[in-house]
Order: C-alpha cells, then structure tokens, then sequence
C-alpha cells in the first residue's frame, strides 16, 4: 500500500492498511496505525505516533522541530489520535522538554493551513477551522470548535465544548461551555445547541447559564462571582468544572457583557 514514489524509512513502523501516496516522505522514529490514509507530498518526520484511520492530506508536515530557540534538539513526540483528519498544509511540531510531545486527540478535524504549535494538547473531537494559528504550550478541550482564521496566544487554555467565532484573537483563557464572539473577544452566551447535540439535559443547561449569568451579567466582579456560585448553588460536576478552570487561570478570563475591559 505503499506508492513506489514514496520515501520511507525502513525503521518505520506502518500498520496494515496504511494507504501512503507518491511523494511523501515519513523519517525513521514514526508509527502509524491501521487503516490510516496518508495523501502525496505529505512531510512526517521522527517522533511521529499516528493513530488508526487517520486522514492525511497534501502538504502537511508533521512532526517537524519546535519553532522555538530554546529547543536543543531533545527526543519528543507528536502524537495524533484515531479517526483525526489533518487537511492541506497543517502543520504540527513536535513538542520540547518542557513537556515532551504536542498532541492531538481523537476524532479532530483540523481544516487547512492551521498550526499547531510545540507542547499543546487539543482534546477529542476538536474542530479547527482553516487558517488558525495555535501557539505553544495551549490546551483547547474536547469538542471545542474554533473558527477560522482565529489565534490563541501561548500558554493559553480554552475549555472543552466552546465555540469560537472566525477571527478571534484569544489573549484571555475561555472556561468551558460557552461561546466567544466579538473584537476584542468576549462572552456571548453558553453553547446550548452544541451541549444539545451531545445529549445534555435542558434542565443541566439552565444550571450552566445560571453560573454564568453570575460571572458575567451581575455586576460582580469574577471573584465576588465564583464566591456567590460556591455559596448559592448546588454542586455539581459541571459547576465544580467552571470554578476550578476559573480559579486555576493566572492570566484570566474573557471579558463578559457590556464591559470594556478583559475580566480578570
């Protein structure tokens, strides 16, 4: 299944199945898993683990040296999940001693032209539209969904089943469940239709907007905010999660409703 205009390393190990098309070149140090389709001209180089029926399309590199001047050369990983598309041109590099590898879940979609840059970890189901820009050392959560053309600053968190509007700049971390939108970025609401789609009760919905109408639409400071959440309302497995990523943020949150400053 390999093209005979392929350059592959003998060292690496291929899976049955694997589909690998002209003009691609894959180094020594790379795995791959079954059924993964791997396009022409496509770049994969040492530290590469890619998972099982993965798709990956023209002019991607993966794996590629951290762009990052402190890197000195160190053994790490890029390690990409089952069932994960990488479409034309993405590239993602390999990760630095800070944390060893950059991954990238399961089950993501990352549209062409998007970067992913050295130590990141993108959760499952991720989709990242075309064009975006993801510097190092950021966590997106499961089942985020960021839009084109949008930039998160390094060290920057992003919880799991957000939506980002296209061509957000994200300076502030975003907590899980709601929707950005705006220049400069700001809250707009929980994901309801998302949470939805994957099953969550009306009822568990309306408890996540209550939190977040206290964080963001009570004339509270996030301080006051997360000490009224922790006092007036039950907790849950969902509150718990916002109060934690919340109070685990050095840099902050967006900024809420009406407001001319990030929140912090």
């Amino acid at each position: 299944m390999i093209h005979q205009l392929a350059a592959v390393d003998k060292r690496a190990k291929i899976s049955k199945n694997v589909i690998v098309e002209p003009f691609t070149t894959i180094a020594g140090d790379v795995e791959i898993g079954e059924g993964t389709w791997i396009g022409p001209n496509v770049t994969i180089m040492d530290g590469a683990r890619i998972g099982k029926d993965c798709k990956i399309f023209p002019g991607t590199v993966i794996s590629a040296i951290p762009q990052d001047l402190k890197f000195d050369g160190e053994d790490t990983q890029t390690i990409i999940g089952d069932n994960t598309t990488l479409r034309e041109c993405v590239t993602v590099n390999r990760g630095t001693k800070a944390l060893g590898f950059t991954k990238v879940g399961s089950n993501c979609l990352i549209m062409a032209t998007s970067h992913i840059a050295h130590d990141c970890i993108i959760g499952d189901n991720v989709i990242i539209a075309n064009g975006c820009g993801i510097a190092g050392h950021v966590e997106i959560g499961d089942f985020t969904v960021m839009g084109g053309l949008s930039a998160v600053q390094q060290f920057g968190k992003i919880g799991k089943h957000t939506m980002i509007s296209g061509g957000s700049l994200i300076r502030k971390d975003i907590p899980p469940y709601v929707k950005v939108a705006r220049d400069p970025i700001s809250y707009a609401g929980i994901n309801s239709v998302g949470l939805r789609r994957r099953g969550y009760s009306n009822e568990k919905i309306f408890e996540i907007q209550k939190i977040y109408r206290a964080i963001f639409q009570m004339k509270m400071n996030v301080s006051q905010a997360l000490a009224f959440i922790e006092k007036e309302m039950l907790p849950t497995a969902e509150r718990d999660e916002i109060l934690q990523f919340i109070q685990n943020s050095p840099r902050g949150i967006v900024k809420g409703y009406g407001t001319s400053k990030e929140s912090n």
